[in-house]
């Protein structure tokens, strides 16, 4: 069994373990002295969870909170059962919590963890191509208020975070390719092999079981690792990694967070793109790269021309908002990310117009 490890630097720093059939890697992950684990999940992961808590149930007590799927987990409320679950169960800092799930699932159990006794440890278990190569690396943990998404937050690293490709073998295609959006996104702001990949062999690229896809898995984690190792609280470099965000964030709020993440991301990011060629920063050729592989991965790249308005009140209260001025990642060519800050509202709504369906 190979196991590729790619360690997140920084003052916390941590391994991100990614290859196949790597359950046995959790239980041999807990730190020294645990006790209790709470293990968070979604629903659809029921089954697999009670395995988990058999695994380990003869080295600690485990505990299981089942949330809701996707972005509905993402509420003060949700946190709050999980609070409830531990001070019933009398968790301590030497405790550990578990993010079992896609990245709505770590995202919340990174911030129950955080918050717990001003922090226990945690260890991030991504069930999704999505979960693996964004949410559950860099420590950033959140939940979504009725103003916004994850305005809630704080920046908290793992103990380790485990990526079995295993998992992803019985997710349905288009979970799949939602995901893509991120691996994308990697592509566009750093790693042009990952966009040559896809264009060369979409079925291999997409096929979890194949050796580029999992090439593409640890070429994104990588590009994350190293972002955040130098930049974890986001305070120059690592902006770069919200590449297509600030519009994607606003549709998903606008959409009330029934769209995946990925497809929401792969419009932003063709807007983002846009936006650089009206400001004369990209080529045309780079903008219909952009829409020619989003497609071909049967990512959305258009949204409802009459939501402008909607979409910048929404954008303008992101928290990528600074002094009351937009700021937009977008790209001089391809691995060449820089910020747009402040743009003219007539350059915003003219690209818009480019993506308006």
């Amino acid at each position: 069994m190979s196991i590729t490890t790619i360690t997140v630097a920084g003052q916390n720093p941590y391994p991100v373990l990614i290859g196949n059939g790597l359950r046995n890697s959790i239980a041999e992950s807990l730190p020294d002295g645990v006790r209790k684990v709470l293990v968070v999940h979604p629903p659809t992961l029921a089954v697999a969870a009670a395995e988990l808590r058999e695994g380990l149930s003869g080295s600690v007590e485990v505990l299981l909170a089942e949330i809701p799927d996707a972005e509905a987990g993402k509420r003060v409320e949700v946190a709050a059962f999980c609070w409830q679950v531990m001070g019933q169960a009398d968790f301590t800092r030497t405790d550990a919590v578990i993010g079992f799930g896609g990245g709505a699932t770590t995202d919340v159990a990174g911030f129950v963890a955080a918050t717990w006794l001003r922090g226990v440890r945690l260890i991030q278990v991504p069930t999704t191509l999505l979960g693996m190569v964004d949410a559950s690396v860099g420590g950033k943990t959140g939940i979504n208020t009725n103003e916004g998404k994850n305005l809630v937050g704080s920046f908290y690293a793992p103990h380790a975070v485990i990526a079995d490709l295993d998992t992803l073998s019985a997710l349905p295609r288009n979970e799949i390719l939602a995901g893509f959006a991120e691996v994308v996104k990697c592509g566009f702001i750093a790693e042009p092999e990952i966009l040559q990949t896809i264009e060369a062999d979409l079925d291999a690229a997409t096929n979890p079981e194949s050796p580029q896809f999992r090439r593409m898995v640890e070429l994104s984690i990588g590009i994350k690792a190293r972002v955040v190792g130098e930049d974890f609280t986001e305070q120059g470099l690592r902006e770069i990694l919200n590449y297509g965000h600030t519009l994607g964030h606003a549709i998903e709020h606008t959409e009330r967070y029934q769209w995946r993440h990925g497809a929401a991301v792969s419009i932003g990011m063709v807007y983002a793109a846009e936006l650089a060629r009206l400001n004369g920063r990209l080529s045309d050729a780079v903008v219909e790269r952009h829409r020619s592989i989003l497609e071909s991965l049967s990512l959305p790249v258009s949204y409802p021309v009459g939501r402008w308005q909607t979409l910048l009140s929404i954008m303008q209260r992101d928290k990528k908002t600074r002094g009351g001025m937009l700021r937009f990642i977008v790209l001089d060519d391809i691995a060449r990310p820089t910020i747009l800050q402040a743009p003219e509202p007539s350059l915003m709504f003219a690209a818009y117009q480019e993506i308006g369906s």
